[in-house]
């Protein structure tokens, strides 16, 4: 399985139509899962979003804090199944936190989970996890997207579920981290994949804004950058359930 960190802005989504087609055919995934949160100018998604992603060719996609900045999406998260935003938000919450996509005879269940730590969560991310396995149980693979804050959360939840999963990959930071490897009971692990959109930036927002934030002390309204745009993300190979090789994927756009 092929899947792609947080897409920001209208670079991301660039790239991400530049780079995936290639991706596919030179990877030939049997699943393509993509996170979209930042996909709406730098923050949150729409269904325009939503739609353009799916129609890329991605099998799924998993969303994060930003998930409700929009009021129309509510109605599409209840809507489509191909669309999560984390599981262990209140369940009163628009949308789903699981789903089983298929592909060729296989199935791919998805679970995203949002830590604890300065973000907003119903539950403890590695509480709610036992309930979210119940509902892809039976798919032939299963890959968890962790979308926190604390580099801590996400190890701690790669090692609880280590044999439990095929993959558990982080997002939210933006920056890839260094530690891809998969765990003794088989289970890929990445602590943060990285972004799809403008490295020339600031975690994808543009430079000049967040220097001037971090400087002056006062709000300022962010906008995506445009400047030096990648994909990143992680190829997962597996037997059966368990993971044999995770590789990162770092590809620059135009």
């Amino acid at each position: 399985m092929l899947f792609i960190g947080d897409v920001v802005g209208r670079a991301g989504r660039r790239v991400l139509r530049e780079l995936l087609p290639a991706l596919r055919e030179e990877l030939a995934p049997d699943f393509v899962v993509v996170n979209g949160e930042n996909a709406a100018h730098g923050i949150g998604i729409t269904p325009k979003e939503a739609d353009e992603i799916l129609r890329l060719g991605a099998d799924a996609i998993t969303l994060g804090n930003h998930t409700y900045r929009h009021r129309e999406i509510w109605p599409y998260l209840e809507q489509e199944r191909r669309i999560v935003r984390p599981y262990n938000y209140l369940p009163t919450q628009p949308g789903r936190g699981t789903t089983v996509v298929e592909a060729g005879g296989k199935t791919l269940g998805v679970v995203n989970l949002s830590g604890a730590v300065h973000l907003q969560a119903g539950s403890p991310p590695l509480v709610a996890v036992d309930a979210a396995l119940k509902e892809v149980a039976r798919a032939d693979l299963i890959l968890v997207d962790m979308h926190a804050e604390v580099t801590s959360e996400k190890v701690a939840l790669g090692w609880y579920l280590d044999g439990k999963v095929t993959a558990v990959v982080g997002t939210h930071t933006h920056v890839p981290t260094a530690d891809a490897r998969v765990l003794p009971g088989g289970t890929a692990y990445i602590t943060d994949v990285g972004m799809t959109g403008a490295r020339g930036g600031v975690i994808g927002m543009k430079k000049e804004q967040s220097i001037a934030v971090m400087r002056t002390h006062m709000p300022m309204r962010y906008e995506p950058s445009e400047v030096d745009p990648w994909l990143m993300g992680v190829y997962i190979e597996a037997e059966g359930r368990r993971a044999t090789r995770i590789t990162q994927i770092l590809r620059s756009g135009s």
